[in-house]
C-alpha cells in the first residue's frame, strides 16, 4: 500500500534490455551474397534482476509483498474468480527518467526469487494478533499469519512490451526518432 500497489525495487536493479531487427535473407541461384528483406522489429524479452536486502521486519514484509505482487501479477482469473478466463493484467514499467522506460506496458512472463540455505530469516507479521514465539528449540507462531523473508535474496523477472493494436497504429518513427519514443508514448 505505501508505494501506491506498485512493485518497487528497493535497490537499482540489472536490467537486460534487447532489441531486434528481423532481416530475411534471400539467396538467389548462382549469387555469392543473400539480399536481405527486412520482416519486422521488435523489443525482447527485458530482464529485470534485483537484490533484496532484509534487515528489518518492515523490509521482511516488503519482501514477502513483491513476491505476492509478482505471483498475483502471473495468474489470470480463474474458479471462483468473476472475471474467468481474463489473463493477467498489463502493467507499465517505469525507470531512468522519460527516455528510457516511461510508462511502458509490459506482461511479466515469468519471475524467480531464491530461498538461500547461507543467510538469516526475519519473521514478519502478516495479520494482526499474530506473534513469533522462540520457545529456545524452534520459532513458532502464536495466532494470525507471518511469513519468513531471507535477509538476502535475487530476484529475476522477465517482461515484455505490449502494445495494443491501436497504439501501434500511432506509432510514428520520426516523432519516436526525435523525441526519444517513451515521452508519453510507451515506445521503448
Amino acid at each position: 500500500k505505501a508505494t501506491g500497489n506498485k512493485l518497487v525495487f528497493p535497490y537499482t536493479p540489472t536490467i537486460l534490455a534487447s532489441h531486434s531487427a528481423n532481416w530475411n535473407p534471400m539467396q538467389p541461384v548462382h549469387t555469392n551474397y543473400p539480399f536481405y528483406a527486412y520482416e519486422n522489429s521488435r523489443v525482447d524479452q527485458l530482464t529485470i534482476t534485483a537484490h533484496f536486502y532484509v534487515q528489518t521486519e518492515q523490509d521482511a514484509r516488503y519482501w514477502v509483498a513483491a513476491v505476492h505482487y509478482l505471483r498475483s501479477m502471473t495468474k489470470m482469473h480463474y474458479g471462483q474468480s468473476p472475471n474467468k478466463g481474463a489473463p493477467p493484467p498489463v502493467v507499465k514499467l517505469n525507470g531512468y527518467g522519460d527516455f528510457t522506460f516511461k510508462d511502458v506496458p509490459v506482461l511479466i512472463t515469468n519471475f524467480q526469487f531464491d530461498l538461500k540455505e547461507d543467510v538469516d530469516y526475519i519473521s514478519t507479521k502478516i495479520t494482526t494478533g499474530e506473534q513469533a514465539v522462540d520457545t529456545g528449540d524452534a520459532v513458532a507462531s502464536t495466532g494470525g499469519t507471518y511469513a519468513w523473508a531471507p535477509t538476502e535474496s535475487m530476484i529475476t523477472v522477465g517482461v515484455v512490451p505490449q502494445y495494443s493494436r491501436t497504439k501501434q497504429a500511432q506509432f510514428d518513427l520520426k516523432d519516436f526518432v526525435k523525441n526519444g519514443g517513451t515521452t508519453g508514448s510507451g515506445f521503448i
